[in-house]
């Protein structure tokens, strides 16, 4: 019995036909690191220092408020409890302000 039933589930599977086709690579030669390493490290001197300039400094702007209703109490309330943010414990505070492992 269970052999009929897997002889029918193989029937309604259809084939996979990929949606996505690479090109053939086979004949094309892979690069040797170490030799592409020699390379460049022959071919390029030394770089010259970068000289980075400093954008002008503009007042800041205010933020812009996003569209849309701002949260309330009352809407913060609403929310079931799997969608509200989990209390935060003191070592976990601490943790933070800390800024990560001592």
């Amino acid at each position: 019995m269970p052999l009929l039933v897997c002889m029918k589930f193989q029937k309604a599977v259809k084939p996979h036909a990929p949606l996505i086709k690479f090109p053939n690579r086979e004949g094309v030669p892979r690069p040797n690191v170490q030799e592409a390493l020699k390379t460049l490290a022959v071919s390029s001197p030394s770089p010259p220092p970068l000289v980075v300039q400093l954008p002008l400094s503009r007042p800041p702007r205010p933020l812009a408020r996003l569209p849309g209703t701002p949260d309330s109490l009352a809407t913060v309330k609403k929310l079931p409890q799997r969608y509200r943010r989990r209390a935060l414990e003191a070592e976990e505070m601490d943790y933070i302000q800390r800024g990560g492992p001592e």
